[in-house]
């Protein structure tokens, strides 16, 4: 803790930051503003269509899973930028890795949905 903040000081302070990333995210990221909407759309859908609260939750996770790693991709491309905007290997490495990620918690989706849906 290096401003010093303990407590609920603390913890009100982190909640403030994470909307505040939360907000530059929406505005200036594409992709996370297209998942973000769908998942709010979906999320409904998963509740209509779940036949417990343990279905509804796997799928309602699953669809979390794709905005988090969304977030953390964002947060990979941020960083590499802020290091420097020249073509590197690990750079790129760095981003494809991130886009890998985000690739793969999109494909879970529909794969979690049909197991739980059609199971």
């Amino acid at each position: 803790m290096a401003d010093g903040m303990k407590g609920l000081p603390r913890l009100f302070r982190a909640t403030k930051v994470s909307y505040i990333g939360l907000g530059w995210a929406l505005r200036e990221e594409e992709a996370f503003r297209i998942e973000a909407i769908l998942c709010l759309l979906m999320v409904p859908l998963a509740v209509w269509l779940g036949d417990s609260g343990i279905e509804r939750a796997i799928m309602i996770m699953s669809l979390f899973c794709v905005v988090i790693t969304e977030l953390l991709n964002t947060a990979v491309e941020v960083v590499v930028d802020r290091i420097g905007l020249e073509r590197h290997e690990l750079s790129g490495r760095a981003k494809d890795l991130g886009s890998a990620a985000v690739h793969l918690s999109l494909v879970q989706v529909p794969v979690v949905w049909g197991l739980v849906l059609f199971s």
